[in-house]
């Protein structure tokens, strides 16, 4: 009789344990979020920090949808079979509500393609190829930070009113780095038809050989260069082209130099007066910023990055939009995210209903060496709205939609 009743009751504690399980994941929301940790952790490891800064808000005002909110993140390894792999574990094990992230941009359009065919709402939160929301854009993939062509086309006019002929090239010889100097010969073409472009270096990402890539810049004698390395490629470059004088008297805009993850790793090497995108958080005075900077300060005792921003952001637009869909469910988030608004550390964002790409923006300026460290002087902030294509030429861009 004994062992009949202890059958009954393990048998009755087995159902019940089935009939929880469902209910206790249902109490929670799940953010599947994809990066190359490994590969890029200058950036990332802030934008983690920027992500956790965002989750404990949300679950610190009762979370969503009555729900907390639990991060699940996986490291792409910067390979794009990789991060596809680490999506589907995500979706069918983890069961995962919504995918945001990655970093590279050859692995966000795998990611992109992966919710296009999977019909599962992806943010990526940092790639900047302009294809993510025009040529292999879709409707279950947005973008929070500015794109490659945003970017550039913020610089444009200040390479214009330097009125120089002859310009150099260098860029990673891979998807972001190709884009943005097709489009940096595009639009300074277009209002400087005069200007030439003397010769080009593309070495592959994280592999630059800069000391044969600053003597053939120097031997083309231009009168001014348009850089787009970062990381550690931008760091041999500066200090082989500091060394070989290929920068005095010459001006350089330089997408990224600005950013504290580039930036102030170069320290004493910082090179002055060119002009650059980034983050001088240092001097940013708005209210949504000073309140971000002292919640990021006082939960991890540093300074924030751009990619605490990025990470930050993202989440917070996962977050508004979930609020708006009032559900996770894939086609209501999509409805939701057409012209959303979202606060970020940089003002309003909101997320375009013609290409799905957000309108945050980003700051323009020049590098200063400041007692041995890099910072950027005489900046302003570029609102991603003006420096976007009309709705028209989106149209032609998504035509494959």
């Amino acid at each position: 009789m004994t062992m009949r009743r202890n059958l009954m009751r393990a048998t009755a504690a087995a159902a019940l344990a089935i009939t929880l399980a469902p209910v206790h994941a249902q109490d929670v929301i799940k953010i599947g979020e994809i990066n190359s940790y490994k590969a890029q952790p200058a950036f990332l490891e802030p934008y983690k920090k920027g992500m956790e800064l965002a989750i404990d808000e949300i679950n610190a005002a009762g979370g969503l949808l009555g729900k907390k909110v639990q991060l699940v993140i996986r490291d792409d390894n910067a390979n794009p079979g990789d991060a596809v792999r680490v999506a589907e574990e995500l979706v069918s094990r983890e069961k995962v509500d919504v995918l945001t992230g990655s970093f590279l941009s050859h692995i966000g359009l795998a990611l992109t393609d992966f919710a296009k065919q999977k019909k599962f709402f992806f943010l990526a939160s940092e790639p900047l190829t302009d294809k993510i929301v025009w040529q292999n854009g879709n409707r279950y993939t947005y973008r929070l930070r500015a794109s490659t062509y945003m970017q550039v086309a913020m610089m444009v006019p200040d390479a214009v009113a330097l009125k120089k002929k002859r310009w150099a090239l260098v860029y990673p010889n891979y998807e972001y780095g190709q884009s943005a100097v097709a489009t940096f010969k595009q639009l300074l073409k277009a209002a400087q038809p005069d200007v030439e472009f003397v010769v080009e270096q593309a070495p592959p990402l994280g592999k630059v050989d800069a000391g044969s890539v600053v003597q053939a810049l120097a031997d083309a004698k231009p009168d001014a260069i348009f850089n787009v390395l970062f990381g550690a490629d931008l760091s041999k470059f500066v200090r082989e082209g500091n060394t070989r004088g290929l920068f005095k008297d010459r001006e350089v805009v330089s997408l990224l130099t600005g950013e504290p993850e580039y930036l102030d790793p170069l320290k004493d090497e910082a090179p002055n007066g060119w002009i650059v995108t980034g983050y001088p958080w240092y001097g940013i005075q708005t209210p949504e910023h000073k309140a971000f900077q002292t919640a990021y300060q006082g939960k991890f005792n540093d300074y924030p990055r751009l990619g605490s921003v990025v990470g930050y952001s993202a989440i917070k637009s996962l977050a508004e939009g979930i609020k708006k869909a009032g559900s996770t469910d894939t086609e209501k988030l999509v409805v939701a995210f057409k012209g959303l608004q979202v606060m970020t550390p940089f003002g309003r964002a909101t997320y375009r209903a013609e290409d799905n790409q957000s309108t945050m923006g980003s700051y323009v300026g020049r590098t200063k060496n400041e007692g041995g460290k890099g910072v950027m002087v005489d900046y302003r902030y570029v609102d991603g709205a003006k420096v976007q294509p009309s709705n028209e030429e989106v149209k032609k861009l998504r035509a494959a939609e």
